[in-house]
């Protein structure tokens, strides 16, 4: 949970405090010293395994779109169309105006992949 990652330990909620649930009731001062500890000494091990679940998720979804991808490479003598700066669009189209500058030819091609 991202409370008990920031602060190392579960939220309780003010009706839990007020009303004495079996959570609250069970802890007593040495023996909440000694859990607070232990969940201190825990938490990096939350974080990690967080951010290895974040990972995973983000290599997933690459995937997922990869696969669905396709790469169309580019040569010369094809169409290709430019996106509009904001400074090139026209005040006076609004939001319906165009994106896109009108269709470039590839007219050449660098050795970098720029053309």
């Amino acid at each position: 949970m991202p409370y008990s990652l920031v602060y190392g330990t579960d939220a309780v909620i003010p009706v839990e405090v007020g009303e004495y649930s079996l959570r609250c009731s069970n802890e007593s001062g040495p023996n909440n010293d000694e859990s607070r500890l232990q969940d201190l000494d825990e938490v990096e091990e939350r974080r990690d395994m967080a951010h290895v679940r974040m990972v995973a998720q983000k290599q997933q979804v690459e995937r997922y779109y990869n696969k669905k991808a396709k790469v169309r490479p580019l040569k010369v003598g094809d169409y290709v169309l430019k996106a509009k700066t904001q400074a090139a669009k026209n005040p006076n189209e609004g939001k319906l105006g165009t994106n896109w500058d009108e269709p470039y030819k590839i007219t050449a091609t660098t050795n970098k992949g720029a053309f």
